[in-house]
């Protein structure tokens, strides 16, 4: 059942990571970040059943920063939303900066 979990949990991290990579928009990138960290949430069932309290402290970082992860994409998707109007990866370059 263990080794399960985790085979699973890695099938959908490794199809997340590849969502992410071929993402052509920011709602596709959105949608595979968080593919990723519930392939993590899966990964911690396991963990839970042998070391509990330090599943938990990763749970709770996890949370954090799935949390914070979606906010700040949300916030992202609605100023490049706002400034060019497509939500297309192709707007921002790499380092963050958009193109105009």
């Amino acid at each position: 059942m263990i080794w399960f979990l985790l085979i699973v949990s890695a099938i959908v991290l490794f199809i997340g990571y590849l969502t992410a990579i071929s993402s052509k928009d920011l709602i596709r990138l959105l949608i595979s970040l968080e593919l990723m960290f519930g392939s993590v949430f899966l990964a911690l069932i396991p963990l839970f059943m042998s070391l509990p309290s330090a599943a938990f402290g990763v749970a709770v970082i996890t949370i954090f920063t799935s949390s914070s992860e979606l906010l700040i994409l949300i916030i992202a998707i609605m100023l490049v939303d706002k400034k060019f109007r497509t939500i297309s990866v192709d707007t921002i370059s790499a380092g963050g900066d958009t193109i105009d």
